[in-house]
């Protein structure tokens, strides 16, 4: 699940490509991805270029796709994700099966599934309203702190060193699950993964 207050700032899609043998030895690929904007019945879909990339036939490794443009829309609106279409191209226009192009789909070893990467950051709203809760439970400590002037220092600075420890940077958990995001239908497997994010200010130098 994407945190509350949070925006994807990127975002990337890979999938895996083996290495091809026999029939493409001496081909070019050119790999496209796109966002399906709409489905028709009886002709193609209305699609937009994400990403491409030309490579060898016998390349080996995962390949990295730029699909930032369309995560943040998907979020907002779930339902008008339609997911991603993949195509795989020679440099003539011949096109090919992604399979026998070594593509690794759905049905492949867990290992060389397909998935996603989305990079997070607070939005100024979500932040603005940290700032602001916090202000608000520091002037409900004051207004009952203790009438001793010495109690009262012991508490304040344990409230400034609290304070500086919420603001430093940290690692926080943050499970990415794919059926909240509305993309079970094109990534099979997993169905989401164990992530981390950084929040807070990080002090220099490090």
């Amino acid at each position: 699940k994407i945190p509350e207050g949070e925006a994807v700032t990127a975002a990337e899609f890979r999938i895996y490509k083996d290495y091809i043998r026999e029939r493409f030895d001496n081909e070019t690929f050119r790999i496209r991805v796109y966002q399906v904007l709409q489905e028709h019945l009886g002709r193609e879909s209305d699609l937009f270029l994400l990403d491409s990339r030309t490579l060898w036939a016998s390349e080996e490794g995962w390949l990295v796709f730029d699909i930032t443009a369309t995560s943040n829309h998907w979020v907002v609106n779930p339902r008008h994700n339609l997911g991603l279409q993949l195509s795989v191209e020679t440099l003539d226009g011949q096109s090919i099966n992604p399979k026998l192009a070594g593509l690794v789909g759905r049905h492949g070893p867990q290992h060389k599934q397909p998935f996603m990467v989305a990079f997070f950051e607070a939005t100024e709203v979500h932040l603005r309203s940290v700032r602001s809760t916090g202000g608000k439970q520091r002037s409900q400590n004051r207004s009952k702190a203790p009438k001793n002037q010495e109690a009262l220092r012991v508490a304040n600075v344990a409230e400034n060193s609290s304070s500086d420890q919420r603001q430093a940077c940290k690692k926080h958990e943050l499970y990415v699950s794919f059926r909240d995001l509305g993309w079970q239908d094109w990534i099979i497997a997993p169905e989401g993964y164990a992530a981390y994010y950084c929040e807070g200010e990080c002090a220099f130098p490090l």
